[in-house]
């Protein structure tokens, strides 16, 4: 063959090459146009999230995950499936995290990144967060008194190890229970009020705090000025607030940490005062808390946030200074908390601890009283959720004690047990703390009978 035929015939098998891969190309964007397009038809509003998914979504969500995510994306629409949990299955990241990546790269729906923090975790296999009660660096107080005369200051005042947990929690969040500030006067007529001088707001990170709460009766002590040195303190700090802002919209919105590919809702608001004024309620145009003694406004924000959330925590501040038994006003708080989407409820206040309850599958723990508040000897401890790989959640209690002025881990067994038994006896019907401070539901009884039927029907 002469060299011009070798070329021509090169050239000609070149095109035919170049024509099967622009048609296997073109297949291969049609069957991609038609998975986009059976996602978009076939999937309910729940499986999407509520999110409005188009083709601008599933583009880039193609270009993230590529091809394959795409197609098992269309074979669970096929089937007429509605497990949200396809999205996290295939990408490690669930519907919610995957809509804020998107606006996040985009530049679209930017209101949806408010307040989301992308937050490391220790394990890739489980999430922890842990919650103290009331802390109090107000200035005159014993406690901030006893920390300015030790020799490495606040690190002197709670045990190493009580510290070590605390920073190494995922997400750590402490009850603010005094207001960062040198102006203002004390309410008139009001007991006890609290303030510190806003560089004591450094000492937060001490704790490892990724999050403070301010939804609390103390943080109003000094009046709206005081509250708004409080705000200003913790934003020079860089560390996150909830439940009190320079108005309603502000002190209603909650935080959203964003942990191994799930996005965690933290909301909070305070019950007290209940029978007096001194802390007031944010309203359109002046800064103060969010309240919930009529729960309306807070029922609100949690169902807000149970739309964008794979779980939504509740912290609340409510209960009867000094009593262990939780009472019936926080009990139905807690039910409209449940009903409209909390997976965990953490309460404080009460300056001594409550029991816990798990209501429709939810675990509470009515309060954990003081953390580190004033030189009386009182248990106390840290409430911790647990978010496990299958994405189970569990509260757990770890115990602690304050006492002369210092607040550390409790290591006796029998201590512990102590404490939990306590815990136990205050608790509602039917939960159990088990021996680890694990909350969990003591199972219905098996009767013979039962046995017998569950046998034969193979359950």
């Amino acid at each position: 063959m002469a060299d011009a035929e070798r070329m021509a015939s090169a050239d000609t098998e070149a095109i035919i090459q170049q024509q099967e891969a622009e048609a296997r190309e073109q297949e291969r964007r049609e069957a991609l146009q038609d998975a986009f397009h059976t996602v978009l038809k076939s999937t309910t509003k729940e499986w999407k999230g509520g999110y409005p998914l188009n083709l601008a979504f599933l583009e880039w969500f193609y270009q993230e995950y590529g091809e394959e995510c795409v197609e098992e994306l269309a074979e669970e629409a096929r089937a007429a499936y509605s497990d949200q949990n396809i999205w996290y299955k295939l990408t490690g990241n669930t519907i919610h995290v995957l809509w804020t990546m998107y606006c996040e790269q985009t530049g679209r729906f930017k209101n949806q990144m408010e307040r989301v923090i992308w937050q490391p975790c220790a394990s890739e296999s489980e999430i922890t967060l842990a919650f103290t009660g009331d802390i109090n660096f107000g200035e005159g107080q014993r406690t901030t008194n006893h920390m300015d005369q030790c020799t490495n200051g606040i690190q002197d005042c709670f045990s190493e190890d009580l510290l070590q947990v605390m920073n190494d929690v995922d997400v750590m969040m402490v009850n603010n229970e005094f207001t960062y500030s040198t102006r203002g006067e004390a309410l008139k007529g009001k007991t006890y009020t609290f303030r510190a001088h806003p560089d004591r707001a450094k000492l937060l990170h001490i704790f490892g705090t990724d999050i403070a709460n301010l939804a609390n009766n103390h943080v109003y002590d000094f009046g709206p000025d005081a509250l708004l040195d409080t705000m200003a303190a913790l934003d020079q700090e860089g560390i996150p607030y909830i439940g009190a802002g320079e108005n309603l919209e502000e002190a209603s919105k909650p935080y959203y940490f964003i942990c191994n590919g799930r996005k965690i809702a933290i909301t909070a608001a305070t019950q007290i005062e209940r029978s007096t004024n001194y802390t007031k309620e944010a309203t359109e145009d002046s800064p103060g808390v969010l309240k919930t003694l009529n729960p309306d406004k807070f029922v609100e924000v949690i169902e807000q946030a149970r739309k964008v959330s794979d779980y939504v925590i509740v912290f609340v501040h409510w209960g009867t200074e000094g009593v262990s038994d939780y009472g019936w006003d926080q009990y139905h708080l807690a039910e409209a908390f449940v009903e409209a989407g909390a997976d965990a409820i953490i309460g404080g206040h009460t300056h001594c601890l409550q029991g816990f309850e798990i209501m429709e599958g939810v675990p509470i723990i009515y309060s954990l009283g003081n953390f580190w508040f004033n030189s009386q000897t009182l248990d106390t401890g840290l409430a911790k959720i647990t978010i496990d790989a299958s994405g189970g959640l569990t509260l757990s209690f770890i115990p602690c004690i304050q006492k002369n002025l210092r607040t550390s881990l409790v290591t006796e067994q029998e201590e512990k047990q102590r404490i939990f038994a306590f815990l136990q006896k205050h608790s509602a019907k039917g939960t159990i703390v088990t021996e680890e401070g694990i909350v969990t539901q003591e199972l219905p009884a098996v009767t013979a009978e039962t046995a017998v039927r569950q046998n034969l029907s193979g359950q």
